[in-house]
């Protein structure tokens, strides 16, 4: 638990650096609320793991407390127990009061279990003597920490209580967004469409590029390249496919820092309700001037260039695809060979603003993978 609201902190602070750093920059209405309103769904995870761990911590205390109070009894039994065995003996502590009571056995068998007896007294003497000093570090040991869950508890309130604050001041932004966004709504859904179009364009263009390379591979194969629907591999494009499989959930991210602002699948809008988002992947929020990497080994397939758009990289691993969309600069070309977290290219950066963010894609054959369970913790 207390591993999660580490990663939901940091989550919040690169949100708060990779969105919200500079607000020199005119972002329009609907990409502000988007990002606002992300923020707002992580700060709520966050207070609400919080609030978990506040009450765990209120339950492990009341064990504590429970087991200090039976410790303490046990002390003050076994203390009782301990005085009057040293009152008994030092009553009995002449060595000829000893020898007497084994000389007094009718008998060398009842002898002999006195003399067990008295060993098996005094060897009790000292477990009860090492089970006291035991109970007594036992008892520190508890009551250290259960002053450290307290102060843990104390900690945590309070950082809720800060985060609660911040809430509030975002929810407060976001309604005045939200209200303004209102007044001209047609405006924004034209806004959304738009951009859902030129995603859908960029998508449809990888797709055909995919086709006409599962054609390719069939017709170097001998085989009828429209009736076949999946690659003919290769042995060394068979090995690497799988290698991609088996790493499924470890792939690195493509970039090195980022907040994933939109996932995988049709969503629906979260201002303009009507607007439904198809995502064929999804979209990373990172710093200006990130680099962007490959996330496995493979093969450049091809460096896609539109008109209104920024380039594409669409790598081949085997018969997956992985896509890097609206990158600024390009390091590789076509049918270049490249490595796991090798640089392939530089993430656009709107100078207008501010934002940088990379759209990536994956694909079997051509059709589409949700990123997040290939990607390591996405």
């Amino acid at each position: 638990m207390e591993n999660r609201r580490q990663e939901l902190r940091k989550e919040i602070e690169q949100i708060n650096s990779m969105l919200f750093k500079n607000k020199s920059k005119e972002k329009s209405q609907l990409s502000l609320i988007e990002d606002i309103n992300h923020k707002i769904n992580v700060r709520s995870n966050l207070i609400k793991v919080t609030n978990q761990q506040a009450n765990l911590l209120t339950r492990e205390i009341g064990v504590n407390q429970r087991k200090i109070s039976q410790l303490r009894d046990d002390l003050e039994t076994l203390k009782a127990d301990y005085a009057e065995m040293i009152v008994h003996s030092y009553k009995s502590r002449s060595e000829q009061s000893r020898v007497m009571f084994l000389l007094s056995s009718t008998n060398f068998k009842q002898a002999y279990k006195r003399l067990q007896y008295i060993k098996q007294y005094t060897n009790y003497q000292k477990e009860q003597g090492e089970s006291i000093k035991q109970k007594t570090e036992d008892l520190k040991v508890a009551n250290t920490q259960l002053l450290k869950q307290k102060e843990d508890k104390q900690k945590l309130i309070k950082e809720n209580a800060v985060a609660q604050a911040q809430l509030e001041l975002e929810r407060k932004q976001q309604r005045s967004l939200m209200a303004s966004i209102q007044k001209d709504l047609k405006t924004y859904s034209a806004q959304i469409k738009q951009k859902q179009q030129e995603a859908d364009r960029i998508d449809r263009e990888i797709e055909k590029l995919i086709r006409e390379a599962i054609a390719a591979s069939n017709k170097k194969a001998g085989k009828n390249a429209k009736s076949s629907s999946g690659f003919t591999l290769t042995p060394e494009a068979k090995n690497l496919a799988a290698s991609f499989v088996a790493n499924k959930g470890k792939l690195p991210w493509p970039v090195q820092k980022g907040v994933v602002k939109l996932r995988y699948g049709n969503q629906p809008h979260p201002i303009v309700k009507t607007a439904t988002i198809h995502s064929n992947g999804v979209r990373i929020a990172t710093s200006p001037g990130a680099e962007v990497r490959a996330v496995f080994n493979g093969q450049v397939y091809a460096i896609i260039v539109q008109k209104k758009g920024n380039p594409t990289v669409l790598i081949q691993h085997g018969n997956y695809f992985t896509a890097y969309k609206n990158l600024e600069k390009v390091y590789v070309k076509k049918g270049d060979k490249v490595t796991t977290n090798q640089a392939i290219g530089q993430v656009f950066t709107n100078t207008a603003s501010g934002d940088t963010t990379l759209s990536f894609s994956i694909f079997k054959e051509s059709t589409t993978q949700d990123p997040s369970l290939w990607l390591y913790k996405m």
